[in-house]
């Protein structure tokens, strides 16, 4: 076996130094999905296209066997010389182009744009209107490439490579339907613990509003032993929107809560009747709480209209959602609402839920209104609720 797998690399790397002679603007490549026989020479190409940041061969496996994803390579006289890695954002209409690679003996016949329009044509047809990806603020030639396809740039991320290049964060609407909206900075914090997404999301919407708050876990575990049920279905309890309401009024925000039930929230699911009697005593607790700070409370459906009203306002907004569309899972789970415009909500979710999910991936996440409408209905209950907060 060793000697075949040192013949097939033998033959690869004579290929390969004889690419540019061979190829011409009009060579016959073949462009399809990438097959798990082309591992090895993924890896051969990878490892001659980057000196660091490389994929491992266990992330190439992943993803060749992976239904989140478009995966495509380019093959001249059957070598791969080329590919390109989509993962896509389920729940969502966000994609990212997670790695593309173009053998250097081939570059400047269009074969990497090729690459990535059809790339883009099968995202689209997988339901996913955005694309976002990063590239190094030095890599010039990619950087005119995408922007000449239609990417613009939203953004950067100090630091991001393994030898501290800095990276632009860029994003394409592949339905090309509308222009690419600037996103505003907003800040993004990585919930530490299954249980504190409401905290985090709530430290996110603070923080945008007053910069002097300190994003870290002493903040995020003493807003959750304020704010938490104590119990929940399974493990330790979420966050109760009256709790999440007093946490922000202790520390200085105009709050304002929308919640559809008046009845006890999240106990549907619980069947101890020992936690839902202390849930229904801290919630008791919470709205004694509630009306002693003066916290308005609005029992009605909120609408996506409502919170892009109190976000034109310069209200920060977090909103509880089931995870379902997202993992399958029908938890409640808190998000940050970032911006909203003619089509779409975009939202920080404070948890990667998959270990190939990056941060980058879980920053304004666009979601179709009315998916979100959708998505932010939890229960048999169909609870709906959200927490507004304004500076003092």
């Amino acid at each position: 076996m060793q000697i075949a797998l040192n013949t097939e690399a033998a033959r690869l790397q004579a290929l390969n130094q004889h690419l540019a002679e061979v190829v011409t603007p009009t060579q016959t490549i073949e462009v399809r999905d990438a097959k798990y026989s082309d591992l090895a020479q993924l890896m051969a190409l990878e490892n001659r296209c980057f000196a660091g940041d490389r994929l491992s061969k266990r992330s190439f496996q992943h993803w060749l066997k992976a239904p989140n994803c478009v995966f495509q390579v380019i093959l001249i006289k059957q070598v791969v010389v080329a590919y390109g890695l989509i993962i896509m954002r389920k729940g969502t209409h966000l994609a990212r182009l997670y790695s593309i690679a173009v053998d250097s003996e081939i570059r400047g016949l269009g074969i990497g744009k090729r690459l990535l329009l059809t790339l883009e044509q099968q995202t689209l047809e997988a339901g996913k209107l955005f694309i976002r990806l990063e590239v190094a603020k030095n890599n010039e030639t990619a950087i005119n490439l995408y922007k000449g396809l239609g990417y613009k740039i939203f953004g950067s991320y100090e630091a991001y490579y393994e030898d501290n290049t800095d990276a632009l964060r860029m994003q394409k609407n592949v339905r090309q339907k509308q222009s690419l909206q600037q996103l505003t900075s907003y800040p993004w914090y990585q919930q530490t613990t299954e249980f504190t997404c409401g905290p985090s999301s709530l430290m996110m919407a603070m923080a945008k509003i007053d910069e002097k708050v300190n994003l870290n876990q002493a903040l995020e575990l003493d807003i959750w032993r304020e704010a938490t049920t104590i119990y929940m279905t399974s493990g330790h309890g979420g966050c109760h929107p009256y709790g999440l309401a007093l946490a922000a009024n202790k520390r200085g925000f105009e709050v304002l809560v929308y919640v559809n039930l008046t009845g006890p929230l999240f106990i549907g699911g619980v069947r101890s009747q020992h936690k839902k009697d202390i849930m229904q005593a801290v919630e008791h607790q919470f709205r004694s709480q509630v009306e002693e700070a003066n916290i308005e409370v609005r029992f009605t459906d909120v609408s996506p209209e409502d919170l892009e009203f109190h976000i034109r306002q310069g209200a920060s907004v977090i909103s509880l959602i089931s995870t379902y569309q997202l993992d399958d899972k029908k938890a409640p789970h808190w998000v940050c609402v970032t911006e909203i415009d003619e089509d779409y909500l975009y939202v920080h979710d404070p948890d990667p839920d998959d270990h190939d999910v990056e941060s980058l991936d879980c920053q304004h996440i666009p979601i179709a209104k009315q998916d979100f409408y959708s998505m932010s209905c939890f229960g048999k209950e169909r609870l709906r609720t959200a927490v507004i907060i304004h500076k003092r």
